[in-house]
């Protein structure tokens, strides 16, 4: 009975950790680019990947919640972002690859600029994740 259950909880760390990184070309369309401009509402520095939520409009001009997923915060770290580098409120120009099911609101980030200082990333050589 023992062998069944660590049988069974090692299996369920497997499953976890495959979900836990996933391909981008299997959820962003990677031949796709499109741009969004709105407030911050979050940022999560943290690894395997940070994501910066942003209110901006959707297609249709109605305001929505995008989740934009960028690199990890160790990655960052090295390219001169830190976890204080964005606050809410601050207003950001996005570009990325949009999600493969357009109602998730998702991006893989290419590049972001806050409009107030012109602080970029994804412009210079090196600011990229994978």
């Amino acid at each position: 009975m023992k062998r069944k259950i660590i049988a069974l909880m090692l299996g369920a760390s497997f499953t976890a950790t495959a979900f836990a990184h996933h391909s981008f070309t299997a959820t962003y369309d990677e031949n796709a680019e499109i741009a969004i401009e709105g407030k911050l509402v979050q940022f999560m520095f943290r690894n395997p990947h940070s994501f910066v939520h942003v209110m901006a409009p959707n297609e249709n001009g109605e305001m929505q919640r995008w989740a934009v997923e960028w690199g990890a915060a160790g990655t960052l770290g090295r390219q001169g972002v830190t976890r204080d580098s964005l606050r809410v409120g601050d207003v950001v120009v996005i570009t990325g690859n949009p999600g493969r099911n357009a109602i998730d609101h998702r991006l893989r980030m290419q590049t972001l600029r806050r409009t107030t200082d012109d602080f970029t990333w994804g412009t210079n050589p090196g600011e990229d994740f994978d």
